[in-house]
């Protein structure tokens, strides 16, 4: 259940949020730490992943609209965090930092009778991923994946 502070301080942080570049992706207040926790998930939505400044810059921001407000009168801690990896690979570094991970790879059209492929990612090039399933090597044209999204399938 969401606490019923979030919705004002969704208001407060959103235009914060927008001057610093970034998007409120999350609010929770949780109330069941001494002191409560008011946790703001951002991303920036101008750069591939969030840094620790964007987070460090909308907390300095948001702390000062909300000591200003006086909406939470107690006192609470002030977390802004990003909401985390996405379970999507599209940078380069996507791809080395989860090599040996296991993938779905969504093709536009029909390859070699599949247009969804699931194997341990091994690497990505200018024209191909490749994927191993079960030992066996794949190699996908990079003009067909549509999408390639971390599985949750175990590697075997």
């Amino acid at each position: 259940m969401t606490h019923p502070l979030i919705p004002q301080v969704l208001e407060l942080a959103t235009p914060v949020a927008v001057r610093l570049g970034l998007d409120v992706v999350d609010a929770v207040f949780q109330t069941n730490h001494a002191p409560p926790v008011l946790r703001i998930d951002v991303r920036n939505h101008q750069a591939e992943d969030t840094s620790l400044e964007d987070c460090e810059q909308m907390s300095q921001a948001l702390a000062t609209v909300l000591d200003d407000t006086d909406l939470i009168p107690d006192a609470y801690v002030l977390e802004v965090s990003s909401p985390g990896v996405s379970s999507t690979l599209l940078s380069d570094r996507d791809f080395i930092v989860f090599k040996g991970f296991m993938v779905e790879v969504k093709l536009t059209e029909v390859y070699k009778k599949r247009q969804t492929w699931v194997g341990q990612l091994l690497k990505r090039d200018d024209d191909h991923v490749y994927l191993t399933d079960k030992g066996k090597l794949t190699k996908l044209p990079r003009s067909l994946v549509a999408s390639v999204e971390l599985s949750n399938q175990a590697v075997e």
